[in-house]
């Protein structure tokens, strides 16, 4: 009898639901406040929450030019769909600009810096491990930053100790990828942006954790994913449109059009909606269901 029951609820449960390979991906984050302190700027507040900073004063009806005021109560957004989930791992989507860590059924979310929009600049993507952990590591300087320097007319430096002025920060990961590093950074309004020359770039509050949790042979994946579609338990449709910086996709519009087909989901959804979505590139996970609500 209590079989039967169970075999009722999932027949009742697909009827209800008859998508194709149903993407019920996590969404984490959600709607806060920050109190300013003295010294934040926007940049600061965007890297430590994992949002791009011209949506906090353009949330807020502040003036972008100005600095914060310390004391400020502000609202933000950090909602997100989780791109992938491991049971143990590390999952770095370039466009979120987000490392995922996944240990013991935990899931912990850090912002990250990652590799500008130049094509000999941009972040691998690929699996990986964890191959090293270097404590105070001393950086040497690839050959394309030392050219970058001198055509600058900057100091070119080959090999750069452990120290306040070393990029590498305090922490290092080594990854199996050729030359990709997550690494503590001394520029703290590079992360949550594209300003590295691949390696990726985190908060040093953040790698202190992160460094404490990963072991050597931890496996990991970086992807590229812009556009992220889920659905909630209770069965509202959740869009995540991001900008295309690494030029990797021919028609956001297109590529949003077919993950949502792919998933079955085409009536139910406010196609007006994901056009508008598309076009702003937001990056905040919206409800798309009909009908829809924020």
């Amino acid at each position: 009898m209590k079989i039967d029951k169970i075999l009722i609820f999932l027949a009742l449960l697909l009827t209800a639901f008859p998508f194709r390979g149903l993407c019920t991906h996590t969404i984490i984050g959600g709607e806060t406040t920050y109190v300013v302190n003295k010294g934040d700027s926007f940049e600061l507040i965007g890297a430590q929450f994992g949002v791009h900073w011209k949506n906090i004063p353009k949330w807020n009806g502040l003036d972008a030019n100005f600095y914060p005021v310390a004391g400020t109560t502000l609202r933000l957004n950090t909602r997100k769909i989780v791109p992938r989930s491991l049971k143990d791992g590390i999952v770095i989507n370039i466009p979120d600009r987000t490392l995922y860590f996944f240990k013991g059924g935990s899931l912990k979310a850090f912002p990250v810096g990652v590799g500008r929009g130049m094509e000999d600049r941009q972040t691998a993507t690929g699996r990986f491990r964890i191959t090293k952990k270097r404590a105070n590591p001393t950086w040497y300087v690839p050959k394309s930053i030392q050219v970058e320097a001198m055509l600058q007319g900057k100091p070119v430096e080959e090999v750069v100790p452990p120290g306040p002025d070393n990029p590498l920060g305090r922490f290092a990961l080594v990854t199996s990828i050729p030359g990709i590093l997550i690494h503590e950074t001394i520029w703290p309004k590079s992360v949550y942006r594209y300003r590295s020359h691949g390696c990726i770039r985190v908060l040093p509050e953040h790698m202190e954790q992160l460094y404490r949790l990963v072991d050597v042979d931890t496996e990991g994946e970086i992807i590229y994913e812009p556009v992220k579609l889920a659905v909630a338990p209770d069965g509202r449709i959740y869009l995540e449109v991001r900008s295309d910086v690494y030029k990797r996709i021919t028609s956001l519009r297109e590529h949003t059009r077919k993950l949502i087909e792919e998933q079955g989901l085409s009536e139910r959804v406010d196609w007006k909606r994901v056009e508008a979505m598309v076009r702003t590139e937001s990056g905040v996970p919206e409800v798309i269901s009909i009908p829809f609500s924020k």
